[in-house]
């Protein structure tokens, strides 16, 4: 679950905004988790590999406090949860029942999570906020989650946002939201998605510059030749 610091590096500064182009360009379109909102501001943009977890519509025999020392819980994945992974939460967009309350978001603080996103909500907001633990959801409900959710269980294909997220994806998540890289794509985007930041910065400074749009963003093959002349020289 541990990412490469110089694949860390590779991402730092990188927003999510360029990760879905990058994508975008590599046909990949479903890649932005919907739903997932930053539940302070500011909140520091968080990468990590992920670590899922799955719920179901409740059903009454088995969403019960009781539960809740089961086995198979929310408490068990949480102890399974590696330092500096996002836990990534399938609550199939469910609002009206919080996943998580500010112990459970303890706890995940102390192993050293880097974040929980889900396309559910949270409760105990003023306790979660406490805790210090990043977290991008939907809001915020009083409702413990078994009273509209059954978790089923952990590290295993989810979907969150509408969005395929496997085990040890790469999860990348800023004020835009959540974004998912696939495990196989990861050095790729990195390098493609550095260049691209590259590019855009040189853009904004020919914009600030007084220069137009058209043939510039994006660049043709005048354009492409001058910004190559100026990276060459950083």
């Amino acid at each position: 679950m541990t990412i490469d610091p110089h694949l860390a590096k590779a991402f730092d500064g990188v927003s999510t905004a360029t990760i879905t182009t990058v994508l975008l360009k590599k046909s990949l379109r479903n890649v932005w988790m919907r739903g997932t909102k930053p539940i302070r501001s500011p909140q520091a943009r968080q990468i990590g590999r992920a670590f899922t977890l799955r719920f179901v519509p409740a059903r009454e025999d088995l969403a019960t406090p009781a539960s809740w020392s089961n086995p198979i819980s929310t408490r068990a994945a949480i102890e399974a949860m590696p330092e500096g992974c996002i836990a990534v939460v399938d609550a199939m967009g469910c609002t009206d029942a919080g996943i998580f309350g500010d112990i459970l978001c303890a706890r995940m603080a102390k192993r050293g999570v880097s974040a929980l996103i889900t396309d559910g909500v949270v409760r105990d907001v003023a306790g979660v906020l406490g805790t210090g633990l990043p977290v991008w959801c939907q809001g915020v409900a009083a409702p413990a989650s078994v009273a509209g959710l059954t978790f089923v269980g952990w590290n295993e294909p989810i979907g969150c946002g509408g969005v395929a997220v496997f085990p040890d994806d790469l999860v990348v998540v800023d004020d835009d939201g959540a974004v998912v890289v696939p495990a196989a794509l990861i050095d790729t985007v990195a390098a493609e998605a550095a260049e691209q930041e590259r590019q855009e910065a040189w853009i904004m400074s020919e914009v600030n510059k007084g220069h137009s749009l058209p043939g510039l963003y994006p660049p043709n093959a005048e354009n492409k030749a001058r910004y190559e002349a100026w990276a060459k020289g950083q």
